[in-house]
């Protein structure tokens, strides 16, 4: 072989060696290639990493700035901030005739939100509270027309609102994705008009799925560290299809990077309802639950903290007529496991009013089912039970007394069974179960109590190591709570 092939040889193999080199490190040229053409041509990648260039560009006509205007009425600017003339005259009688009947000023306030448009017909999605209360609505799309919009339907409990411009040119849209999908440590791109800076694009990835900030009865928010600012409220969080995978609502207070949007699919499954009714109409179980701690599950027989606990259940609710009992724990609805208690009300509001439902319960650590038929109503209470540090007591710290017909009158009571709370000693088992003055005792280790008599009798028999279950009453609200020694070293 002469010297010039072994040179060529060298060469081709110095070329591979360095190219296996480099594509170990980023993507080579022809993989860049390959990876845009399997992902929409609105990402390009630049040596392993996402560009979002062109789909800002492509997502960007469909998203829309809301500007509303609110007319507040009863609002006096000299009451709120002090009426210099009042305060010199005081209570004079002769301010008073003049001047104190005077009307109420009303206030034109204005604020800024986001959205995107969901079909050609122009409908608009975005968050209810950008539109709640609104006398005015405009929407100035991207290329500078403007509208007004009128309210289809809104839905305050998922925050929710559709709105609707009249407009006669072909629009933009928005398609919408499945949040389903969506991954934590995927890549997202919220667009919206944060501080009336029209048509900002921030990128981050899903830091977290089925987020529940107290909210509201249906939170299930995605977390992500796109930057999310007032007035980015209803615009839309896209993942890297180009698709709207969640509707950008909320800001975590003192904090940075943590923003929050309604996954899509929610938005998805309440539209029919919004177009047709203007309203979402939601099923109805008719039980109070609250969440199974360890604690209350080592008592109630179960293997561990999972389900939601029926701590009450409404008077000729569906409940009631199906024989769900007070102590039942809930682990299936309608085919769907419930791991957590928040799942439930969700489930109980997606079902169909009408509907049968199969419903499966541990009770006395024993499974059953109940078929439910749900109907139309309100939410299911839920009462979140408080975790509090480890306190050990010899005595209980309670003091009760009878429910006379003087103290039922005098507290309003219609229910006088059990025996009240009237005081709760301080570093007790009582006060570390949240219990409090004013409770009514109805239950304890699931047995009846109607008098004081029956409460020291049942105490005397109990064993606090082991974990006594208190039901009780405060107000409405009836739930569980567990007087256990050493609760807190577990």
């Amino acid at each position: 072989m002469t010297n010039r092939k072994w040179y060529a040889v060298i060469a081709i193999l110095v070329i591979v060696a360095a190219g296996a080199l480099y594509g170990k490190t980023f993507l080579s040229e022809k993989d860049g290639r390959a990876a845009a053409k399997a992902t929409p041509p609105a990402v390009v990648y630049e040596r392993g990493f996402p560009s979002f260039s062109g789909l800002a560009k492509q997502t960007k006509p469909s998203v829309v700035n809301i500007n509303t205007t609110t007319v507040v009425k009863g609002v006096d600017m000299p009451t709120r901030f002090g009426n210099p003339f009042k305060d010199f005259f005081g209570k004079d009688e002769f301010f008073d005739k003049f001047f104190g009947d005077a009307p109420a000023r009303e206030f034109k306030q204005k604020s800024l939100g986001s959205g995107f448009i969901i079909d050609k017909e122009g409908d608009i999605l975005t968050n209810n509270h950008v539109v709640e209360k609104a006398s005015v609505i405009k929407v100035k799309l991207n290329d500078g027309r403007e509208y007004e919009a009128k309210v289809v339907g809104k839905d305050a409990k998922t925050d929710i609102a559709l709105i609707k411009i009249d407009a006669k040119n072909s629009l933009p849209v928005a398609p919408l994705g499945d949040s389903d999908r969506l991954e934590v440590g995927d890549w997202v791109m919220a667009v919206g008009n944060p501080y009336g800076l029209e048509h900002t694009v921030t990128a981050g990835i899903v830091s977290a799925k089925g987020r529940v900030i107290g909210q509201g009865p249906y939170d299930d928010f995605i977390q992500t560290d796109a930057s999310i600012n007032p007035g980015n409220s209803g615009g839309p969080l896209f993942d890297l299809r180009g698709q709207v995978v969640g509707i950008n609502t909320a800001i975590f207070s003192g904090g940075q990077g943590i923003g929050f949007a309604i996954p899509i699919n929610m938005a998805k499954a309440l539209l029919p309802q919004l177009k047709e009714k203007g309203k979402v109409v939601r099923g109805w179980l008719g039980v109070v639950i609250q969440r199974v701690t360890p604690e209350l599950a080592k008592n109630f027989d179960l293997k561990g903290p999972e389900g939601a606990l029926v701590s009450d259940v409404m008077e000729d609710s569906p409940a009631a007529r199906a024989d769900i009992r007070r102590g039942d724990v809930i682990v299936f609805f309608d085919g769907k496991a419930v791991k957590e208690i928040d799942q439930l009300p969700r489930m109980v509001a997606a079902v169909e009013v009408g509907k049968k439902v199969r419903v499966g319960l541990i009770r006395d650590g024993k499974p059953l089912e109940a078929v439910v038929t749900i109907v139309e109503g309100r939410d299911e209470p839920i009462r979140e039970a408080e975790n509090r540090g480890p306190e050990v007591e010899k005595s209980f710290g309670l003091i009760v007394q009878n429910i006379t017909p003087e103290i039922a009158q005098h507290l309003n009571l219609k229910d006088r069974k059990g025996v009240i709370v009237t005081d709760v000693r301080e570093g007790s088992l009582a006060e570390d179960a949240d219990i409090r003055a004013g409770d009514i005792i109805k239950e304890i280790n699931r047995k009846p109590v109607a008098s004081v008599g029956d409460f020291r009798d049942t105490l005397r028999s109990a064993r606090p190591k082991e974990g006594i279950v208190v039901l009780a009453k405060r107000g409405n609200m009836t739930f569980f709570a567990v007087l256990r020694e050493g609760r807190g070293s577990e």
